[in-house]
Protein backbone atom coordinates (compact mmCIF):
# COMPACT_ATOMS: atom_id res chain seq x y z
CA UNK A 1 0.00 0.00 0.00
CA UNK A 2 1.16 3.56 -0.49
CA UNK A 3 2.25 6.45 2.11
CA UNK A 4 0.54 6.11 5.35
CA UNK A 5 0.03 8.72 7.83
CA UNK A 6 3.09 10.29 9.28
CA UNK A 7 4.24 9.98 12.75
CA UNK A 8 3.21 12.35 15.09
CA UNK A 9 5.87 13.47 17.07
CA UNK A 10 4.51 12.71 20.39
CA UNK A 11 1.42 11.27 22.11
CA UNK A 12 1.29 8.09 20.12
CA UNK A 13 -1.41 5.75 21.66
CA UNK A 14 -1.71 2.55 23.04
CA UNK A 15 -4.43 0.22 21.28
CA UNK A 16 -6.37 0.42 24.84
CA UNK A 17 -6.08 4.32 24.67
CA UNK A 18 -7.51 4.08 20.87
CA UNK A 19 -10.28 1.91 21.90
CA UNK A 20 -11.26 4.62 24.75
CA UNK A 21 -11.37 7.00 21.86
CA UNK A 22 -13.39 5.44 19.72
CA UNK A 23 -15.55 2.82 21.56
CA UNK A 24 -18.15 5.74 21.60
CA UNK A 25 -18.69 6.19 18.28
CA UNK A 26 -17.93 2.54 17.63
CA UNK A 27 -18.85 -0.50 20.33
CA UNK A 28 -18.17 -3.65 18.67
CA UNK A 29 -14.70 -1.69 18.36
CA UNK A 30 -11.92 -4.11 19.56
CA UNK A 31 -7.92 -5.21 19.67
CA UNK A 32 -8.96 -8.14 16.86
CA UNK A 33 -10.64 -5.27 14.75
CA UNK A 34 -7.70 -3.45 15.09
CA UNK A 35 -5.45 -5.94 14.66
CA UNK A 36 -7.23 -7.19 11.56
CA UNK A 37 -7.30 -3.50 9.62
CA UNK A 38 -3.45 -3.79 9.98
CA UNK A 39 -3.55 -7.69 8.48
CA UNK A 40 -5.10 -5.77 5.95
CA UNK A 41 -2.80 -2.87 4.98
CA UNK A 42 -5.23 -0.46 5.54
CA UNK A 43 -3.17 1.42 9.04
CA UNK A 44 -0.02 0.54 9.91
CA UNK A 45 0.56 1.53 13.55
CA UNK A 46 4.42 2.38 14.62
CA UNK A 47 6.21 -0.37 16.86
CA UNK A 48 8.38 -0.12 19.66
CA UNK A 49 11.83 -1.77 20.61
CA UNK A 50 9.33 -4.18 22.23
CA UNK A 51 7.02 -4.72 19.10
CA UNK A 52 3.92 -2.99 20.53
CA UNK A 53 1.87 -1.48 18.60
CA UNK A 54 1.58 2.78 18.62
CA UNK A 55 -0.81 5.41 17.12
CA UNK A 56 -0.67 8.50 16.06
CA UNK A 57 -3.66 10.90 16.43
CA UNK A 58 -3.37 10.78 12.49
CA UNK A 59 -4.10 6.74 12.35
CA UNK A 60 -6.70 7.08 14.78
CA UNK A 61 -8.24 9.59 12.12
CA UNK A 62 -7.75 6.81 9.54
CA UNK A 63 -9.23 4.16 11.37
CA UNK A 64 -12.25 6.26 12.08
CA UNK A 65 -12.80 6.89 8.37
CA UNK A 66 -12.58 3.17 8.07
CA UNK A 67 -14.92 2.15 10.13
CA UNK A 68 -17.39 5.15 9.09
CA UNK A 69 -17.35 3.93 5.84
CA UNK A 70 -18.05 -0.10 6.94
CA UNK A 71 -20.62 1.18 9.09
CA UNK A 72 -22.67 4.26 7.58
CA UNK A 73 -21.89 3.34 3.48
CA UNK A 74 -22.06 -0.78 4.26
CA UNK A 75 -18.39 -0.58 1.54
CA UNK A 76 -16.11 -3.44 1.68
CA UNK A 77 -12.78 -3.25 2.59
CA UNK A 78 -11.62 -4.16 -0.98
CA UNK A 79 -13.18 0.05 -1.97
CA UNK A 80 -12.13 1.63 1.17
CA UNK A 81 -8.21 0.43 0.29
CA UNK A 82 -8.42 1.99 -2.91
CA UNK A 83 -10.11 4.61 -1.88
CA UNK A 84 -7.15 5.42 0.49
CA UNK A 85 -4.74 4.35 -1.82
CA UNK A 86 -5.92 7.32 -4.27
CA UNK A 87 -5.97 10.02 -0.97
CA UNK A 88 -2.43 8.95 -0.31
CA UNK A 89 -1.23 9.27 -3.75
CA UNK A 90 -3.04 12.92 -3.78
CA UNK A 91 -5.88 12.35 -6.02
CA UNK A 92 -9.31 13.18 -5.10
CA UNK A 93 -11.54 10.53 -5.44
CA UNK A 94 -15.14 9.49 -5.17
CA UNK A 95 -16.65 6.60 -3.72
CA UNK A 96 -18.91 4.49 -5.41
CA UNK A 97 -22.54 5.05 -4.12
CA UNK A 98 -22.03 8.65 -2.17
CA UNK A 99 -21.77 11.69 -3.47
CA UNK A 100 -18.53 12.15 -0.84
CA UNK A 101 -15.58 14.59 -2.20
CA UNK A 102 -11.95 13.92 -0.45
CA UNK A 103 -10.37 17.49 0.54
CA UNK A 104 -7.69 15.94 2.70
CA UNK A 105 -6.40 12.77 5.02
CA UNK A 106 -9.75 12.16 7.14
CA UNK A 107 -12.47 13.23 5.29
CA UNK A 108 -14.81 11.89 8.49
CA UNK A 109 -12.25 12.49 11.14
CA UNK A 110 -14.83 14.58 13.17
CA UNK A 111 -18.17 12.09 12.22
CA UNK A 112 -20.98 14.82 13.82
CA UNK A 113 -23.75 14.23 16.35
CA UNK A 114 -26.41 16.46 16.03
CA UNK A 115 -29.64 17.14 18.48
CA UNK A 116 -33.28 16.91 16.81
CA UNK A 117 -32.97 21.27 16.51
CA UNK A 118 -29.96 20.76 14.55
CA UNK A 119 -30.74 18.45 12.40
CA UNK A 120 -34.52 20.17 11.38
CA UNK A 121 -31.98 23.16 10.89
CA UNK A 122 -29.66 21.42 8.96
CA UNK A 123 -32.21 19.37 6.28
CA UNK A 124 -34.76 22.03 6.62
CA UNK A 125 -37.49 19.04 8.11
CA UNK A 126 -40.14 20.38 10.29
CA UNK A 127 -40.93 19.11 13.81
CA UNK A 128 -43.30 17.10 12.95
CA UNK A 129 -41.26 15.43 10.06
CA UNK A 130 -38.60 14.44 12.24
CA UNK A 131 -41.46 12.45 14.61
CA UNK A 132 -42.86 10.65 11.94
CA UNK A 133 -39.62 9.84 10.71
CA UNK A 134 -38.84 8.41 14.23
CA UNK A 135 -42.35 6.72 14.41
CA UNK A 136 -41.54 4.92 10.92
CA UNK A 137 -38.49 3.79 12.41
CA UNK A 138 -36.58 5.45 8.93
CA UNK A 139 -34.39 7.53 11.45
CA UNK A 140 -32.97 6.62 15.10
CA UNK A 141 -36.20 7.58 17.92
CA UNK A 142 -33.40 9.64 20.03
CA UNK A 143 -30.42 12.03 20.04
CA UNK A 144 -27.91 12.39 18.89
CA UNK A 145 -28.21 12.00 15.41
CA UNK A 146 -25.57 11.22 12.96
CA UNK A 147 -24.50 12.13 9.48
CA UNK A 148 -26.66 8.96 8.17
CA UNK A 149 -30.25 10.10 9.98
CA UNK A 150 -29.07 14.14 8.74
CA UNK A 151 -29.35 12.53 4.61
CA UNK A 152 -32.18 10.51 5.48
CA UNK A 153 -34.12 13.17 6.48
CA UNK A 154 -32.99 15.61 3.83
CA UNK A 155 -34.17 12.94 1.71
CA UNK A 156 -37.63 12.90 3.59
CA UNK A 157 -37.96 16.51 3.23
CA UNK A 158 -37.62 15.95 -0.82
CA UNK A 159 -39.86 13.52 -0.87
CA UNK A 160 -42.56 15.28 0.81
CA UNK A 161 -42.49 17.80 -2.12
CA UNK A 162 -44.68 14.82 -3.50
CA UNK A 163 -46.45 13.94 -1.25
CA UNK A 164 -44.61 10.49 0.27
CA UNK A 165 -44.60 10.71 3.90
CA UNK A 166 -42.29 8.54 6.43
CA UNK A 167 -45.13 6.43 7.06
CA UNK A 168 -45.53 5.62 3.32
CA UNK A 169 -41.50 3.96 3.83
CA UNK A 170 -42.36 2.13 6.70
CA UNK A 171 -41.44 -1.40 4.81
CA UNK A 172 -38.44 -0.11 4.03
CA UNK A 173 -37.44 -0.71 7.55
CA UNK A 174 -38.80 -4.21 7.27
CA UNK A 175 -37.03 -5.05 4.17
CA UNK A 176 -34.10 -3.66 6.12
CA UNK A 177 -33.96 -5.85 8.86
CA UNK A 178 -35.05 -9.34 6.69
CA UNK A 179 -31.58 -8.32 5.08
CA UNK A 180 -29.30 -7.92 8.32
CA UNK A 181 -31.30 -11.29 9.28
CA UNK A 182 -30.50 -12.90 6.37
CA UNK A 183 -26.51 -11.71 6.96
CA UNK A 184 -26.37 -13.04 10.53
CA UNK A 185 -27.23 -15.70 9.53
CA UNK A 186 -24.90 -16.52 6.45
CA UNK A 187 -22.29 -15.03 8.99
CA UNK A 188 -22.50 -16.84 12.44
CA UNK A 189 -20.04 -19.85 11.31
CA UNK A 190 -17.13 -17.22 11.13
CA UNK A 191 -18.13 -15.71 14.16
CA UNK A 192 -18.23 -19.49 15.88
CA UNK A 193 -14.41 -19.46 15.52
CA UNK A 194 -12.50 -19.53 17.96
CA UNK A 195 -9.35 -17.30 17.01
CA UNK A 196 -9.31 -13.80 17.89
CA UNK A 197 -9.68 -12.51 14.45
CA UNK A 198 -13.06 -14.00 13.50
CA UNK A 199 -14.74 -11.17 14.40
CA UNK A 200 -13.56 -8.99 12.65
CA UNK A 201 -14.00 -11.35 9.43
CA UNK A 202 -16.94 -12.12 9.79
CA UNK A 203 -17.60 -7.95 9.84
CA UNK A 204 -16.00 -7.62 6.80
CA UNK A 205 -17.88 -10.39 5.52
CA UNK A 206 -21.09 -8.80 6.51
CA UNK A 207 -20.04 -5.39 4.80
CA UNK A 208 -19.40 -6.95 1.27
CA UNK A 209 -22.84 -8.58 1.49
CA UNK A 210 -24.46 -5.51 2.18
CA UNK A 211 -22.69 -3.62 -0.11
CA UNK A 212 -24.02 -6.39 -3.17
CA UNK A 213 -27.31 -6.55 -1.78
CA UNK A 214 -27.35 -2.69 -2.10
CA UNK A 215 -26.09 -3.17 -5.88
CA UNK A 216 -29.24 -5.86 -6.59
CA UNK A 217 -31.66 -3.35 -5.08
CA UNK A 218 -30.54 -0.23 -7.17
CA UNK A 219 -30.39 -2.71 -10.40
CA UNK A 220 -34.48 -3.65 -9.06
CA UNK A 221 -35.40 -0.44 -8.26
CA UNK A 222 -33.70 0.98 -11.92
CA UNK A 223 -35.81 -2.18 -13.85
CA UNK A 224 -39.19 -1.26 -12.09
CA UNK A 225 -39.18 2.18 -12.41
CA UNK A 226 -37.96 1.95 -16.09
CA UNK A 227 -41.23 0.32 -16.46
CA UNK A 228 -43.41 3.56 -15.61
CA UNK A 229 -41.00 5.91 -18.08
Amino acid sequence: MSAQPARASSGLLSIGQVLQRLSSEFQDLSPSKLRFLEDQGLVTPERTPSGYRKFSTEHVDRIRTILTLQRDHYLPLKVIRTYLEDIDAGRRPQLPGTNIDVQGQSILSSERRLSRSELMDETGATRQLVLDAQHAGVIPSAEPFSESAVVVTGALVELSRFGIEPRHLRGMRGVAEREAALIEQAVKPLRGKRDTSAKARAAEAATEMASQMQVIRDALSKSALSQLI
